[in-house]
C-alpha cells in the first residue's frame, strides 16, 4: 500500500483515565521520595465526587494519601464551582491499599539466577511481553501522528493554565490522521480536537455561535502554535478541522465518564504505530518490567535509529516473573534495517543489559522521585512516556549508546 492515512490519538490530563494515572504516580512519587525501595501497584478509579485508590504497597514511607489526592486534582483544574461534578475539595477520597503477596516479593527480592552479581538480583516483578519502538518520521524519533496529538493536548492544557481561553475546562481530547506515501507522511489529513467548556461563553448562548467561536479560537491558539515549527503544517485549506463533533461538550471530567489507571496505554506509548505487550505504567515501580523494560525497549529501539541502524525499529522483550534476564529479545526493523533483524537482535544482546537491576541502576529509576523533588513519575503519566522534549527522561537519551554502536558496526565492517 503505497498511500495510507495513519491516525493517533492523545488525551489532556483532565481526562477521567489520565486523572487516575496521574494520580497513581502521584502515589509512586511520594512512597519512592521517602523510600527508594518501595514496592508500588496502585490503581485509580474516579467517577463523579469519587477517587478511590487500591492495590499493593510495601513501603516504609509514611504518606497523607488523601491529601496528596486532592492536591493532584486541584492542579488539574477540577476546583471550585466550574469543576463541574468532581472537585478536589469536596471529593470523597478512599484508600484501599494492602501489602504486596509475600510469593511475588520473595522473587522480586532474590532472582532464581542470582549468581552473586547485584544486578542478578533482582527479579523480574512479573511475566510478560514488552514493545519499544522508534522511527526517523520526528526529531524525537516518534511516529508524527502521535507527536502532533500530544502537542495539540498539551498546548490545549496551556491555555486553559494560563487563562487565555477562559472558558476551556479540563476534560479534552485530540486525534491527528497523516497522510503517508511510500512509508513517509506527506501531509496532514485530519485534525480532531474535543474540549471540554462552559456552557456559555461570553455571553454567547446560542450553539451554533459557540461551536463557531470555539473552532477559530482552537484554530488560532491551539493548533497554529502547536505545529508552527513543523515543516509539515497543517493549513485551513487542505486540512479538515473538526472540533466537537456532537456540537458541544459541557458535561465532561469523572461526571461524564469513570476513570481508571491504565486504560490508555496507546496514547501512553506509540499511537497505535508499534505493538503493545498489554501492560500499562502508572502507579508501577520499577521492579514491574510492564514500566521499566518498556522504558528499556525504548531506548534501545531509539538507539539503534539513531546509530542509522534503522529507519524504524520496533523491540521485543519477555521476561518470567522471579528472573533477571530476559526470556527472549526480538528486534523488527520492517525491512528497513541497515543489516539484517537477525544481527542486530545479536547486537542488542550484546550491548545492553536488559535485566531488571541493570535497567534501573543504568536509569536511576528508584531515585529519581527524591532527587527530582518528589515529582517524576506523574509528569510522565500524562502526553507520553516517549518523546518528551520538555522532560528531561533518561531512557531518551542515547547520544552515548547510539555511538557506541555506530562504533561497533565500524569495527565488524573493517
Amino acid at each position: 500500500m503505497s498511500t495510507y492515512v495513519f491516525t493517533s490519538e492523545s488525551v489532556t490530563e483532565g481526562h477521567p483515565d489520565k486523572i487516575c494515572d496521574q494520580v497513581s504516580d502521584a502515589v509512586l512519587d511520594a512512597l519512592l521520595e521517602q523510600d527508594p525501595n518501595s514496592r508500588v501497584a496502585c490503581e485509580t478509579v474516579v467517577n463523579t465526587g469519587l477517587c478511590l485508590i487500591t492495590g499493593e504497597v510495601s513501603s516504609n514511607a509514611k504518606v497523607d494519601f488523601i491529601h496528596l489526592v486532592r492536591d493532584v486534582i486541584r492542579e488539574i483544574g477540577y476546583d471550585g464551582a466550574r469543576a463541574g461534578g468532581f472537585d478536589a475539595n469536596s471529593c470523597a477520597v478512599l484508600v484501599a491499599l494492602d501489602q504486596q503477596s509475600p510469593d511475588i516479593a520473595q522473587g522480586v527480592d532474590e532472582a532464581e539466577e542470582h549468581s552473586g552479581n547485584p544486578l542478578d538480583k533482582v527479579g523480574a516483578g512479573d511475566q510478560g511481553i514488552m514493545f519499544g519502538y522508534a522511527c526517523d518520521e520526528t526529531p524525537e524519533l516518534m511516529p508524527l501522528p502521535i507527536s502532533l496529538a500530544h502537542r495539540l493536548s498539551r498546548r490545549l492544557a496551556e491555555v486553559r493554565h494560563q487563562g487565555l481561553l477562559k472558558y476551556l475546562l479540563p476534560d479534552g481530547k485530540t486525534q491527528v490522521s497523516v497522510i503517508y506515501d511510500e512509508g513517509s507522511p506527506v501531509a496532514i489529513d485530519t485534525i480532531l480536537i474535543s474540549t471540554q467548556h462552559t456552557a456559555e461563553i461570553e455571553g454567547l448562548t446560542n450553539e451554533e455561535e459557540i461551536h463557531d467561536r470555539i473552532t477559530q479560537d482552537l484554530w488560532e491558539h491551539v493548533v497554529k502554535p502547536a505545529t508552527n515549527d513543523l515543516p509539515l503544517k497543517p493549513t485551513q485549506e487542505k486540512t479538515r478541522f473538526l472540533v466537537n463533533p456532537t456540537g458541544k461538550f459541557v458535561v465532561g471530567g469523572p461526571q461524564g465518564d469513570a476513570g481508571l489507571t491504565g486504560r490508555k496505554i496507546i496514547v501512553d506509548t506509540y499511537g497505535g504505530a508499534a505493538r503493545h505487550g498489554g501492560g500499562a505504567f502508572s502507579g508501577k515501580d520499577p521492579t514491574k518490567v510492564d514500566r521499566s523494560a518498556a522504558y528499556a525497549a525504548r531506548h534501545v529501539a531509539k538507539c539503534l535509529v539513531a546509530a542509522n541502524l534503522a529507519k524504524r525499529a520496533e523491540i521485543q522483550l519477555s521476561y518470567a516473573i522471579g528472573m533477571a534476564k530476559p526470556v527472549s529479545i526480538l528486534v523488527e526493523t520492517f525491512g528497513t534495517g541497515k543489516i539484517s533483524d537477525e544481527e542486530l537482535t545479536q547486537l542488542v544482546a550484546k550491548h545492553f543489559d536488559l535485566r531488571p537491576g541493570a535497567i534501573i541502576e543504568q536509569f536511576d529509576l528508584k531515585n529519581l522521585p527524591q532527587k527530582r523533588k518528589g515529582r517524576f513519575y506523574r509528569d510522565t503519566a500524562a502526553y507520553g512516556h516517549f518523546g518528551r522534549n520538555d522532560l528531561d527522561l533518561p531512557w531518551e537519551d542515547v547520544t552515548d549508546k547510539a555511538n557506541e554502536l555506530i562504533k561497533r558496526i565500524k569495527e565488524i565492517g573493517d
